[in-house]
């Protein structure tokens, strides 16, 4: 377990805290394109690692993303006006550009030059796969993107959703690398006669337990959990952390499924969800179907997944669930004590939501306690505070600024002779943009 003080230094993220700033070296999935649908379209409240911003695209079609704040008097620039290549300040009409720059400051004299010598706050903005990324760290040229495969898809195959957590960025990251969750939360009424067998969620409901082998990698952190399969063979769960937010799940076919997702902090106590993915590949929906078939395309689609309620223009609430704490995350008791639902929550997406967020805002780690089951969660615990306090203490680059080319990797299940070295037997199926037609239908 955590101490108080190591729980404060992993969950606090805003400006000056250490994992704020080592935050603050990547880029950072701030909104998606389609929140700004149009040059000089309304903008956008943001809030993003602590901090207020305004997101806006102009008449060219960039984005921009500044401080909430006009320099000039503090006044919201949420009520700006979107014209020309800049966004306008409605009080005394102060207009700035996406780098910052004050270009027109109309309530100072025509001769004066004070508006050269003010600038907002501004954020370098660049789109890659419906996804608005920004920089906001120190460096006056950003590091490159990461290249994560499901973000670089060609347009048209891919799908980008996104989903706000009213809890800290970690507890709702630690829920995606709990594997072991999934044979409880997801399918405790489900017994191992309903699943077809041979398929990867059958092996799960024989042995719910797994065990775990774990290993820090130049990206992050990536696990093995392994189950017994056929005779001599095991199932394996491959998935991986990525710094500073991200994991890749092993919810489809290893060397097929394109999946990632990032946990973005917003504040300390709220978090957006950004799932990016192949829905070609989205094996985790079907019923054994085999990825790329017909049958699994139909199983994908018709599979329940968290609705939204009408975008807010609010700091929170431009993806809430419709299933929330206000409404008990729409619980059925029917369903539950019926036996077609373990929790009774409408989706699996739900499902983890309520309890993460059961947990309260930040949890207080200091009081649980671990089990062996627990050991990718205590890893990636490890690694981020190792590397935020290195970041802080001596200026050490964390894992993956510099490197893009570490995220290319595949998370997924694959059976394996029981006398196979996991991380050998999967190493071309765990590198990215590289097809495997014999694995899809």
């Amino acid at each position: 377990m955590l101490s108080q003080k190591d729980n404060d230094e992993l969950c606090r993220i805003g400006p000056g805290t250490i994992m704020g700033n080592l935050m603050r070296q990547y880029w950072v999935p701030a909104l998606k394109s389609d929140e700004l649908p149009a040059p000089d379209c309304p903008p956008v409240r943001v809030k993003l690692l602590g901090e207020e911003l305004i997101a806006y695209r102009t008449t060219s079609g960039a984005v921009g993303l500044m401080q909430n704040a006009c320099p000039h008097r503090g006044a919201s620039m949420f009520f700006g006006r979107n014209e020309e290549e800049g966004l306008r300040c409605v009080y005394h009409g102060w207009k700035f550009d996406v780098t910052g720059a004050c270009v027109d400051m109309p309530s100072e004299p025509a001769e004066s030059n004070f508006r050269t010598k003010v600038r907002a706050k501004a954020y370098p903005c660049v789109e890659r796969g419906s996804i608005v990324w920004t920089y906001m760290g120190p460096r006056e040229v950003p590091p490159p993107l990461p290249e994560i495969e499901a973000n670089m898809l060609p347009e048209g195959e891919y799908q980008v959703t996104a989903l706000e957590r009213e809890c800290n960025w970690v507890q709702a990251l630690e829920g995606d690398l709990d594997t072991v969750h999934v044979a409880f939360l997801h399918s405790g009424h489900r017994k191992p006669e309903q699943a077809k067998p041979g398929t990867m969620g059958y092996y799960a409901l024989v042995e719910r337990a797994a065990r775990f082998v774990t290993i820090e990698t130049d990206y992050g952190v990536s696990y093995g959990a392994y189950r017994s399969a056929e005779a001599d063979s095991y199932y394996w769960r491959v998935a991986h952390f990525l710094f500073p937010f991200y994991s890749m799940v092993p919810t489809g076919v290893l060397g097929v499924q394109k999946i990632a997702r990032a946990w973005v902090p917003m504040d300390d106590e709220h978090t957006i969800f950004f799932h990016m993915t192949d829905p070609a590949t989205r094996a985790e929906l079907t019923a054994g179907a085999k990825p790329g078939s017909a049958e699994a395309r139909a199983a994908a689609a018709a599979a329940p997944m968290a609705r939204t309620e009408p975008g807010s223009t609010g700091w929170y609430g431009r993806f809430r669930n419709a299933a929330n704490a206000g409404n008990d995350y729409q619980l059925d008791r029917g369903k539950q004590s019926s036996g077609s639902s373990f929790t009774g929550m409408p989706d699996i997406t739900t499902e983890d939501q309520a309890v993460t967020e059961s947990m309260g805002p930040v949890y207080k780690r200091w009081q649980e306690h671990l089990g062996v089951s627990d050991a990718m969660i205590i890893r990636m615990r490890r690694s981020l505070l190792t590397a935020a306090r290195a970041l802080a203490k001596d200026g050490i680059v964390p894992p993956g600024v510099d490197a893009p080319e570490v995220y290319r990797q595949r998370s997924g299940g694959v059976i394996l002779p029981r006398s196979a070295d996991w991380l050998e037997a999967t190493a071309g199926l765990r590198q990215a943009f590289v097809e495997h037609p014999e694995l899809v239908g």
